[in-house]
């Protein structure tokens, strides 16, 4: 006999219609729901997220069947990801039961599911089953008994796993009863093929075939009372992520990593500059509320969170769900926190954690945009003050413009005034020009270069500010004041390449000033020097020592930057010893997100808790390549009384240090 089983055994194809018109009715009741959230998203300003559609479409597929953002938190993530693959398996083959039953069998008179191929399917159908079982026990556990903290359960998770549960568990019972009325009985091999079902099935062998019948139609009738409840629970619950987290895929940004949007402030049509109430959002915006599941990674990697500030991305995007489906009409910044808002260090840990691709910073950015551009309020009267200088002085630290280039004097760097034929600019940045110990990162620099060979030279009083920390603190117009200004400089003497020593500086040149018209290649100091050792035009001489290396956020997930500095330290001579967050996960200095121009003063200082991270390898040395995080590092090896065993330098000066002919 050819290895089968009757899809509607006991039930009977009777039950094909008022089954498909229970399902069109709760198909109507999921379209209805997602329709109601569909106006909520419309209340958003337009937003193209629909260009390159093929290519949306396959990282969607890529990220959504093969779990890479939700795998980035390898336990949680890995228990939901095989939890998602088993339930796949199972929406697989009931796919392939209704093809076969409904499609297949009457219209063709095809049917596939049989022999070999129906034992395998069997196999595979009762493991994933399963498999997605324990993994929801796993969940369950960890969400309700092991309780990590900031997890908060409410009754969309309840809902969620108890219908998730009670939908396989209930296949396996239907399963069951049909084996121990029908395969049991006959010793059938095929039994075999269903281990589960087949242990399922010995606990009911006692019972008379009516009894086994009767419990059949029951289980049967209440799975598909389970399924159809789940389906019309989509858009009502967290559930409705599953529909969500993949089309948040699908609408990624796909520009430049962590560009923010251009104002028109030239537009007299504008009545109000940023985000102040629901509207001023984008359309994205509102979704990506109802795409976020509140698995709190973001929370768990936010540097202002992790230092008892009142900063919860995952809080805040809940804040901003609860004003678009609740009250419409709440001020943005009141729902969040002003307080939470300017804690923000702009650090993007929280977006490359997200595995519903959730994006955290634009839409702080532009609340803060709305409180300085529209309320003129900031975080404290220091960073009133320095933005004051940015407008006066072109430099946040107050100092004259037309010093800007007296660091470089002594050693015979002109400035493009004085000769424009020069290899590259170096674009020194207010940190470099004016303060005593960047000024020797600045320094270092110029003499590598020198060894190398590259004819470099500065804009001097001709740079401003690139307009970066005043940008973040939500002053569009001061930034695109400064930009204009560097930007017509710099292509005033024709300049085609740009080097810079802020992480911040190359992101903003390099990402942002592209929507003002800038068109010049732009390196930060560590790619450049990597491709001048590369090409054998930087020669070192190492020296071993013991380093920890900090990857500055701006660098490294803005721009993906992290073999080069390796490579450098590597060929100084560095033993490297990696701190637990490094890499991607790399905690934050505290001076992104314009916080350089501010005062921490709640919570502890996010730069002694990295200096504390950097002591702990035993490392001697915490290296580093941005000016800000340098600034920030100094400080933090002194609160965190590390400064006896623990040095901060710049990697520029490891290298100028190496030097050998």
């Amino acid at each position: 006999m050819e290895a089968t089983r009757e899809i509607y055994w006991n039930v009977g194809h009777g039950v094909l219609v008022p089954m498909y018109l229970l399902a069109l009715a709760a198909l109507g009741v999921m379209a209805y729901g997602f329709a109601r959230r569909l106006k909520v998203y419309r209340l958003g300003r337009p937003l193209v997220r629909t260009d390159n559609l093929s290519a949306r479409i396959a990282a969607a597929l890529r990220s959504s069947i093969m779990q890479t953002r939700v795998l980035r938190v390898r336990a949680p993530g890995g228990v939901h990801s095989l939890f998602f693959w088993s339930f796949l398996m199972l929406f697989a083959g009931t796919v392939l039961v209704f093809v076969q039953a409904d499609i297949a069998a009457p219209l063709f008179d095809k049917r596939f599911l049989s022999g070999n191929f129906y034992r395998y399917f069997s196999l595979v159908l009762d493991l994933a089953g399963l498999l997605a079982l324990v993994m929801l026990g796993a969940l369950f556990v960890r969400r309700y008994l092991m309780r990590p903290g900031g997890l908060e359960s409410d009754r969309d998770d309840a809902i969620m796993h108890g219908l998730l549960f009670a939908i396989v568990l209930s296949g396996f019972i239907i399963e069951g009863l049909r084996m121990a009325a029908t395969e049991l009985p006959a010793g059938s091999a095929l039994a075999n093929w269903s281990p589960v079902g087949l242990t399922v099935a010995k606990l009911f062998s006692a019972a008379s075939e009516p009894s086994l019948r009767m419990w059949h139609a029951v289980a049967w009738w209440g799975h598909l009372t389970l399924t159809l409840g789940f389906i019309v629970a989509i858009p009502f619950t967290k559930l409705r992520h599953l529909f969500a987290v993949p089309a948040n895929y699908l609408l990624a940004d796909r520009g430049p990593k962590g560009c923010l949007s251009t104002l028109d402030l030239e537009d007299e049509s504008v009545e109000s500059f940023g985000a102040a109430a629901l509207g001023d959002l984008s359309w994205k915006d509102i979704f990506d509320t109802d795409a976020c599941i509140e698995c709190k990674r973001c929370q768990d990697r936010c540097p202002a969170h992790r230092t008892e500030k009142p900063l919860s991305p995952m809080r805040l995007v809940d804040d901003l769900h609860r004003v678009a489906f609740a009250d419409p009409q709440q001020g943005l910044a009141e729902a969040a926190g002003k307080d939470a808002l300017w804690s923000c260090t702009t650090c993007r840990a929280c977006q490359e954690i997200c595995p519903a691709s959730v994006e955290h910073v634009g839409k702080i950015v532009e609340m803060r945009r709305n409180l300085v551009l529209m309320e003129g309020e900031f975080p404290g009267e220091e960073v009133t003050a320095a933005i004051d200088n940015v407008e006066v002085n072109g430099n946040p630290l107050g100092m004259a413009f037309a010093a800007r280039g007296d660091w470089a004097r002594e050693l015979g760097v002109k400035t493009l005034d004085e000769d424009p034929d020069v290899d590259v600019l170096y674009f020194v940045g207010c940190y470099a020009s004016f303060d005593k110990r960047n000024i020797r990162v600045a320094k270092s620099l110029i003499e590598i270069c020198r060894h190398a060979g590259v004819r470099i030279g500065i804009l001097g009083q001709e740079e401003k500010c690139c307009g970066e920390p005043v940008r973040k603190m939500g002053n569009e117009y001061l930034y695109q004041m400064s930009a204009a200004g560097n930007i017509e400089t710099i292509k005033a003497y024709g300049i085609e390449r740009v080097v810079t020593s802020c992480p911040h500086c190359f992101n903003t040149l390099n990402k942002d000033y592209r929507d003002l018209g800038f068109d010049a290649e732009v390196e930060h100091y560590t790619a450049f020097l990597d491709r001048l050792l590369r090409e054998g035009r930087l020669k070192l001489k190492p020296e071993s020592f013991s380093a920890t290396y900090h990857d500055s956020c701006y660098l490294g997930r803005y721009n993906d930057l992290y073999e080069a500095p390796r490579n450098l330290l590597g060929a100084a001579g560095a033993s490297l010893r990696e701190m637990d967050a490094s890499g991607a996960e790399s905690f934050c200095c505290g001076a992104g997100g314009g916080r350089i121009l501010a005062e921490e003063k709640l919570g502890r200082r996010i730069s002694k808790e990295r200096a504390r991270m950097a002591g702990e390898t035993g490392a001697d040395t915490l290296v580093s390549n941005c000016p800000f995080c340098l600034t920030m590092f100094e400080d933090g090896v002194k609160g965190a009384s590390l400064e006896e065993g623990l040095s901060t330098v710049d990697l520029s000066e490891i290298i100028a240090s190496r030097l050998t002919n």
